[in-house]
């Protein structure tokens, strides 16, 4: 438990340093959202007393301490161009987003972990230069290029898909999880390639040990072992799944740009066209701290794998 607290205490400097820096960021890019909302017709009348409406009109400092108020009380600010909270405007948008990073977390663990595996016992073999060869094209192709190739022959050519949209689970499980195969794999093909090769290395270091090749002596069948070993390698794997979790929020962004999914990436990219303030502050502060959540948690997730670590 204290070692928990420790952790948690540490990420306070760390999520401060993160809202000077995407505060900065934001304010000091270019780009007036107070012209954009007025138009191309209004004056330099028009948008000072908008400037003025929308607190812009203060100091850097003062600004930054006045969100900051309203972060420390749970309020994320109000969007300049809709006028909707932003903890609203998240919330609409929340479904889509956690969809496609759940199914594609687990489409990775169900097909990297078996196949880097597989690799690792093959090692040397066709079958371990072709599980490496499709984990470097799957690494190195862009995921805009491959997310289109897709909608390209499984939407246009061959239609067992819709080309772009979301279903809510609401609506019908069929049709949402329809919505999300070509997504969720367009996605999953870099965290898979990356969870494979981790996979495969590690798995391969295990069976060198001794004690997989007395294991292998005392006549113990061959999935026992492959079970043995992959144990023995789950913390550098759970590492690397959970490093993939905190980066599947780049990832989103541009799976959901490509196949129209109304979820957070677009939101950011609509708000940053915008320059609207408040939401992409929240929604970066709000990422940041999901990713030191999750390295926190694989930290934790140690002590299962080994009863040996002590906090």
């Amino acid at each position: 438990m204290g070692y928990v607290l420790r952790r948690l205490a540490a990420t306070l400097p760390v999520m401060a340093v993160v809202a000077v820096v995407v505060f900065l960021l934001i304010h000091l890019s270019p780009g007036d959202p107070a012209a954009l909302i007025a138009g191309d017709l209004a004056t330099g009348e028009d948008i000072a007393k908008l400037h003025a409406a929308l607190g812009l009109d203060k100091p850097l400092w003062q600004q930054f301490m006045l969100w900051l108020a309203r972060l420390a009380s749970g309020d994320l600010g109000t969007s300049i161009f809709t006028q909707v909270p932003v903890s609203q405007l998240l919330a609409q948008r929340l479904e889509p987003t956690l969809s496609i990073a759940a199914l594609t977390m687990v489409l990775t663990m169900l097909v990297a972990v078996p196949l880097g595996t597989l690799a690792a016992y093959r090692a040397g073999t066709w079958i371990d230069r072709l599980v490496m060869i499709f984990a470097v094209l799957a690494f190195s192709l862009p995921v805009f290029l491959v997310g289109y190739l897709l909608v390209y022959v499984f939407a246009v050519q061959l239609p067992w898909f819709p080309v772009q949209g979301y279903s809510r689970f609401a609506d019908g499980a069929g049709a949402w999880l329809r919505g999300l195969v070509l997504p969720c794999v367009n996605l999953a093909l870099v965290y898979i390639a990356l969870v494979t090769r981790m996979t495969r290395a590690t798995v391969l270091e295990v069976l060198h040990e001794d004690y997989i090749r007395t294991a292998r002596a005392k006549g113990l069948g061959v999935l026992p072992v492959l079970g043995h070993a992959l144990r023995n390698a789950a913390i550098p794997i759970a590492t690397t799944i959970g490093v993939g979790i905190a980066l599947l929020i780049g990832g989103v962004v541009v799976t959901e740009t490509v196949f129209a999914i109304p979820g957070v990436g677009r939101l950011v990219i609509d708000s940053v066209q915008r320059h609207d303030y408040p939401v992409i502050q929240s929604v970066l502060l709000i990422s940041a701290g999901v990713y030191v959540l999750i390295n926190l948690l694989i930290d934790l997730s140690y002590k299962l794998f080994d009863p040996r670590i002590q906090y």
